[in-house]
């Protein structure tokens, strides 16, 4: 839904994506070394023991990577309903192969790529922190 504000249209855009992890700061760190995340100082809920950082990228997009004490945590089959990944532009297939190298390196399951998709997508894609795919595109 496009809405309108003073006469002009304005188109609704995400603000942010956040996800659950078991090992808050080792999530927060996955974003930053490898994706260029900045995060914030956390906030911290002690009430509910919920925790979060928020990164932000290089336009602007935001994650908030998140820990509660009694989120379940089931398996992360990739082959159902949901979100199934989130994607991460470098800028370059150089930079696409550099950091898919690194994160094989570092241990980090690549299921495929780098490669040039039937849609035209040059990208890999990669069992990041705690089994969430993260895709590496251009």
């Amino acid at each position: 839904m496009i809405m309108k504000s003073e006469g002009k249209c304005e188109a609704p855009f995400i603000e942010h994506i956040a996800l659950f992890v078991n090992d808050l700061e080792k999530g927060r760190d996955f974003f930053v070394k490898y994706l260029g995340g900045v995060s914030n100082d956390g906030y911290h809920n002690v009430n509910t023991g919920f925790r979060s950082y928020f990164l932000t990228f290089g336009n602007g997009a935001r994650l908030e990577v998140m820990s509660k004490p009694g989120v379940q945590d089931p398996s992360k089959d990739q082959e159902q309903t949901g979100y199934v990944h989130i994607a991460f532009s470098v800028g370059s297939k150089e930079r696409v192969d550099e950091l898919t190298k690194i994160l094989k390196e570092d241990g980090y399951e690549v299921i495929s790529g780098p490669r040039t998709t039937g849609d035209g997508y040059y990208e890999s894609c990669i069992v990041g922190i705690e089994g969430n795919r993260i895709e590496i595109t251009v």
